[in-house]
């Protein structure tokens, strides 16, 4: 597996780096057997350490996991329990569909694009009567079943994934909902 760990506007020592290639390497492979890659970013927010982690799998799926603590370690050991438990989660989820998924996760390009959040007058409309667009990105849209899609949602720890269905080709939304409840939309259903 390949590791990148760095830290925003503080060092990484070489001490902390091995605690987490083998604390990481650890759980992930307790689980998962085909890990791909781990990004874990640390930083400072006023007297707390940070630690951001993101483990890639083989079958496309993407862990994510964050941990805040006054100490750089105790971060680190935040971040990995909670990836332990959502990657235990995402297993048993998988033994209890009995399925196993024998491809990689195909994705496909779409733009991304993020809108201004201040209104510029009282309609929140910019000058041509448009919101204002600040970003413009590129992002992957997998294929998955629902699923597949609710525990990506999960692990990723997001609150909406859009996705392309694997049983019809159309593109499907899954969100948590302002209840805990995961909603799905899918607009083949609508006709």
């Amino acid at each position: 597996m390949r590791y990148q760990i760095s830290g925003k506007q503080l060092d990484v020592g070489e001490a902390l780096q091995s605690h987490v290639k083998t604390e990481l390497s650890e759980v992930v492979e307790k689980y998962m057997q085909r890990p791909t890659d781990a990004t874990v970013t640390f930083s400072r927010d006023a007297h707390n350490f940070l630690c951001e982690a993101t483990v890639h799998l083989s079958t496309g799926l993407t862990a994510s996991a964050k941990g805040q603590a006054t100490e750089i370690y105790a971060a680190f050991d935040s971040a990995r329990e909670k990836m332990d438990k959502q990657l235990r989660r995402h297993k048993r989820r998988l033994k209890d569909h009995h399925r196993d998924r024998s491809e990689p996760v195909e994705f496909e390009a779409a733009g991304l694009y993020v809108l201004a959040a201040e209104e510029d007058d009282e309609t929140g409309e910019t000058a041509n009567g448009a919101p204002m667009i600040v970003a413009e990105m590129e992002t992957k849209v997998p294929t998955l079943s629902v699923g597949e899609a609710v525990m990506q949602m999960e692990l990723s720890n997001v609150p909406l994934l859009v996705f392309r269905n694997e049983k019809h080709g159309g593109v499907n939304v899954v969100h948590r909902r302002d209840d805990g409840h995961v909603g799905w939309i899918d607009p083949r259903n609508s006709k």
